[in-house]
């Protein structure tokens, strides 16, 4: 039978106690998380969000209804109890921090009984994701869980607090807006009292904030929630949420700027972390040559070599036949076994990457050189390989071919792994940059037209604006992305604010005038009404955790996540709906 907690008053969190409290009464309310019964002398681990703190019932020191009373506890029940904090009698448990007091108990209450729970609610649970999923309100009592949303919790408190002090105000734009094209598919909501006609999720407040700079607002800053019907994986979720980010009359140094002083003191207070600033900054052109990647991790070199002019001629069809050869060095590697380099072959080929297969060169202790084309490469050739990519003896060159941009790509996801291999992306060091410069344009040989690598509404750099004209491929984009440990963690742009101009970039994205006057025609008015100069950034907020956090997945720092599959399990949604509901809203299901 569940008891009242009337007349008692909470006055301590468990994780609050220390040494300082000893001899004070407390009262403490919480989960029991262990219940140790040793005959006569009982030990109850009660556990709130701060932490745990062990009571103990002793016989002769403890009244015997309470220590029988205690006995019967089970995990999960909840429980309120009064008592004395005492320095500990038996050895000190170093691994929680209350480990060397616990609390004497004097009345002990059940303010809830609980089932035996479908998984033990510990730290660095085992449990499979689905479970923990369904029985999400559980597996959010974990330790690990809790600290994740609080570190969260601080950063948004953080991130108002900062920006408040940089003068940026605080306005909320719409969830219910217009469903627009290009980036990824808009989820869709049904208009009762207009039918047939549907409101958009926004993908981000990106046209509501351009228009807050048009109204004079100069400043702006929210906490969106966003959403994307896009394909799912451990960074993303149909929905979630972003810092979102615009600045009136500042160039995309001073945006940079800003946002610097902002990270660097998110990483002080909540991390303890100095980072210099100002971050490096590079272009995105050097990025994927020296990377394969726009989101470099900078954490170690292993930077690529380009072989194709002393590869190629030498009878290798594979080398000979190929638009691009480049080789990355793993230092220390040259004693990879045989099953070694299998595997690195094998992680190559796998779809997602889709090298053909893989050429390595042991640079050996003795000056000499081995490799898997010895047949075709003598020494000198291959000694050209090793100066070129700064190899010394004991290292490792590994080698890919193919065409250009996906020898690129595959050769960065080679480094990464190969970098996770050696050790050398430790999660508590952090590398910062800018990358810059970013192509307008990406031109897309199915569909035979050019989509916005940002989106529609950023800016070309001016010295590039003739090209729109003539070779818009090559126009570069005034774009930034914020990336830390081959994370984007942000991105932004300065904006086009010129009618004709934003007219210009809807023509070569394939627009014609009449469907740019249906999909934007209120921004492209509101242009013509005097816009400022403006530009911003937003920041995946989900995301940014994660990585403070040292995870892969940002489901873990969300409080109801989706599973891989868009589905909450734990409410069963997205669900059907009733025909009556159908009808109301004047849509027909085809299954």
């Amino acid at each position: 039978m569940a008891e009242s907690m009337q007349g008692l008053k909470r006055t301590h969190r468990c994780g609050e106690l220390s040494a300082a409290n000893a001899g004070e009464k407390v009262t403490i309310m919480g989960w029991v998380q262990k219940n140790r019964n040793k005959g006569g002398l009982v030990f109850v681990d009660v556990r709130d969000r701060s932490g745990i703190i062990q009571v103990v019932c002793e016989e002769g020191k403890t009244d015997a209804a309470l220590i029988e009373k205690a006995a019967g506890l089970r995990s999960e029940y909840v429980v309120a109890i009064v008592g004395e904090v005492a320095m500990r009698s038996g050895a000190v448990n170093d691994k929680i921090a209350t480990g060397e007091i616990e609390v004497i108990p004097s009345e002990l209450r059940i303010l809830s009984e609980a089932l035996t729970p479908p998984f033990p609610i510990e730290e660095n649970s085992k449990t499979k994701e689905e479970v923990r999923l369904k029985y999400r309100y559980l597996d959010l009592r974990r330790a690990d869980l809790q600290r994740n949303l609080m570190m969260k919790s601080q950063v948004m408190t953080l991130t108002r607090q900062f920006f408040s002090e940089e003068g940026f105000l605080e306005v909320e734009t719409p969830v219910l807006g217009k469903s627009t094209p290009e980036g990824a598919r808009d989820y869709l909501v049904p208009s009762r009292v207009h039918p047939g006609s549907f409101y958009g999720l926004p993908q981000s407040p990106q046209l509501y904030k351009q228009l807050l700079m048009c109204s004079g607002f100069d400043r702006y800053i929210q906490i969106a929630r966003c959403f994307r019907d896009e394909d799912l994986r451990a960074d993303r979720q149909p929905e979630f949420t972003q810092i979102d980010l615009e600045m009136s009359f500042l160039d995309e140094e001073q945006i940079q700027t800003i946002q610097e002083g902002f990270l660097q003191r998110v990483f002080q207070e909540v991390l303890g972390v100095e980072v210099q600033t100002p971050f490096q900054r590079m272009p995105w052109r050097e990025a994927m040559d020296r990377f394969g990647s726009d989101k470099p991790d900078l954490r170690f070199g292993m930077t690529f070599n380009d072989l194709s002019e002393e590869a190629r001629g030498k009878g290798f069809g594979v080398f000979d036949s190929a638009e691009y050869i480049g080789a990355i060095c793993a230092e220390g590697c040259a004693g990879y076994t045989r099953k070694q380099l299998d595997a690195l072959t094998e992680f190559v080929k796998r779809p997602q990457i889709g090298a053909k297969g893989l050429v390595y060169v042991r640079c050996e202790a003795d000056g000499s050189y081995r490799s898997s084309v010895d047949k075709f490469y003598g020494q000198e050739d291959l000694a050209r390989w090793a100066a070129r990519c700064g190899a010394k003896p004991g290292d490792l060159l590994l080698i890919l071919s193919g065409p250009k941009k996906s020898t690129l790509s595959a050769l960065g996801e080679l480094r990464l792994e190969m970098g996770e291999r050696l050790g050398l992306r430790p999660h508590d060091r952090f590398a910062p940059l800018w990358v810059v410069d970013f192509p307008l344009l990406e031109w897309d040989d199915e569909t035979q037209r050019y989509y916005a690598m940002h989106h529609p509404f950023t800016s070309p750099k001016s010295e590039d604006l003739a090209l729109m004209d003539t070779d818009p491929g090559r126009v570069r984009a005034n774009a930034y992305d914020f990336v830390v440990n081959g994370v984007e963690v942000g991105g932004g742009s300065i904006r086009i604010f010129d009618s004709e101009l934003q007219q210009k970039m809807f023509r070569v994205l394939g627009f014609s005038a009449e469907e740019a006057e249906k999909q934007f025609g209120f921004l492209t008015n509101a242009f013509k009404y005097g816009a400022p100069p403006h530009g911003g950034i937003a920041f995946g907020f989900d995301r940014w955790c994660a990585l403070f956090g040292g995870a892969d997945s940002i489901r873990d720092y969300i409080a109801f996540p989706k599973n891989n599959s868009g589905r909450d399990m734990m409410i069963d949604s997205p669900s059907e709906i009733s025909d009556e509901q159908l009808k109301e809203l004047a849509i027909a299901v085809k299954k």
